[in-house]
């Protein structure tokens, strides 16, 4: 491995400058990218090609909650100034998924649905279910409202103040109005067994984004009470919400410029940034936000002597990759009951979850676009693609049992997903006791001036990770810059 490169001034007398940039263009860098730019800075957001060609269903995350109860996702998108118009395109839903896994066929979203779920498929008896699901509500809105009072990220050393705070010290903490219970999975999530353990296992695994670490007791009760306020979703077509908070982006003092091929981390007069290969321009702010995962990014570097990769994009530890694939069906043979989002845990739990979400063919008039998304662990750029294509015709045998009568007319579109610019594609998870409970150091360099939103900190709260980690990372940022 290799420091960044520093270049003479007479080496880059074109450089284009921004105040920041930053390498990645998932949801968290976006919104960073907006809060950066309201502050009045000037962002450049560099974004893979083959990002930028994918379906819109693709770029999407399989869940949308909080848009109700003071959600962060209604609070993400005012912080945006997202404009009201676009705002009420996105509808509550009372059904958050649905959990496919025989002999299972449960809804999960509002609280009565739920425990009337759990029941009707013997999961739990009547008071075991009400019991199970408002504990499980109690302890998401303690962490909803201790997510919103933490910083959840500082750069450099943490603060007094924050020390103290009982959501950085992942200490037991109160949430104000909510009594004095503790936090953590509830008891009786964390005590489950049989079929019910094993749903609630499927939802933690569809909805966190990390690798092959399980999340911390308080991200997972996050994520299991999340689903218990109901789903979101657009009702018409595109823009949807990435593509709304790109709009937000260039709306303000931001530009997106598409990196085709390979580049490198270049520094100019203190300056980092990025040359591109092809062409040798050459883009640098004031400082430099990695926004992809580094492994991802030493593996677009490839094993040139030439152009080694730097040392601070190594990462250690094992890693996992979210394989997406894209299905196609006429829209009469879904079946009836089937709602937009589906959970299907595997035949035993050696198998790969996957996450299915519906979207109306952009290309195709009465067609159906499936994006199915499964976590592939213990794998390696070698073996992946052998690996994906197995697992690829495992998700399609699994939704052919799901709609009986698609006979043939279940179709496999290709698609060429980007290699290090995606919310999806290889996970990694936190190298130490980062993330939620405690706070994320953004800062990976103060010579020169790099600043790392690390996804894998933020993985197990999964899409509330990703939005909270833009949003602060974006204002510490803004804040940094002056």
């Amino acid at each position: 491995m290799a420091e960044i490169p520093i270049l003479d001034p007479s080496e880059a007398p074109r450089a284009r400058r921004w105040d920041a940039l930053i390498l990645g263009s998932g949801l968290s860098a976006l919104l960073a990218a907006a809060r950066i730019s309201g502050a009045g800075h000037r962002v450049l957001v560099v974004e893979e090609e083959a990002r930028i060609v994918l379906p819109p269903a693709l770029r999407e995350p399989f869940f949308l909650g909080g848009l109700r109860d003071q959600g962060l996702l209604d609070a993400s998108l005012r912080a945006l100034a997202i404009p009201l118009i676009d705002r009420r395109r996105i509808s509550n839903e009372r059904l958050a998924y649905q959990i496919a896994a025989d002999p299972i066929r449960m809804d999960v979203g509002q609280p009565m649905l739920t425990a009337e779920e759990l029941v009707a498929w013997g999961l739990a008896k009547p008071d075991e279910a009400q019991t199970l699901v408002r504990h499980l509500v109690e302890a998401s809105e303690i962490e909803r409202a201790l997510l919103f009072e933490s910083p959840f990220v500082r750069v450099g050393r943490r603060t007094i103040g924050a020390l103290n705070h009982p959501a950085a010290s992942g200490g037991p903490g109160t949430a104000p109005g909510l009594g004095h219970h503790k936090r953590g999975l509830p008891g009786a999530a964390a005590s489950a067994s049989g079929n019910l353990a094993h749903a609630l296992d499927a939802q933690v695994r569809a909805l966190s984004n990390l690798g092959d670490r399980s999340p911390a007791p308080e991200a997972r009760a996050r994520l299991l009470g999340l689903a218990l306020a109901g789903g979101a979703g657009f009702s018409d077509d595109p823009p949807w919400l990435v593509d709304l908070f790109r709009k937000r982006v260039t709306a303000l003092y931001g530009d997106m410029r598409t990196l085709t091929g390979n580049f490198e981390l270049v520094s100019v007069s203190g300056q980092p940034g990025i040359r591109v290969v092809r062409t040798g321009e050459i883009w640098l702010g004031r400082t430099l936000v990695i926004a992809a995962p580094p492994s991802a990014l030493r593996d677009a570097y490839g094993d040139d002597p030439m152009r080694p990769a730097p040392h601070l994009l190594e990462r250690e530890g094992p890693r996992a990759y979210r394989a997406v694939f894209l299905y196609r069906t006429p829209t009469s043979i879904l079946p009836e009951g089937m709602g937009a989002r589906v959970i299907l845990p595997g035949a035993d739990r050696k198998r790969p979850i996957a996450a299915v979400t519906a979207y109306p063919c952009q290309t195709h008039p009465n067609r159906v676009d499936l994006v199915a998304r499964a976590v592939i662990n213990d794998v390696s750029p070698e073996t992946l693609e052998a690996r994906s294509a197995a697992l690829r015709a495992e998700i399609g045998d699994r939704l052919r049992a799901l709609m009986p009568f698609c006979s043939d007319e279940l179709a496999q579109i290709e698609v060429e997903m980007p290699r290090w610019d995606s919310d999806d594609g290889w996970l990694e998870d936190p190298t130490d006791q980062t993330g939620w409970p405690g706070e994320i150091d953004l800062r990976l360099s103060s010579r020169p001036p790099i600043f790392h939103l690390d996804r894998a900190a933020a993985a197990g709260l999964g899409l509330e990770g990703d939005l909270l980690l833009g949003w602060r990372g974006g204002d510490a940022i803004a804040a940094e810059l002056g």
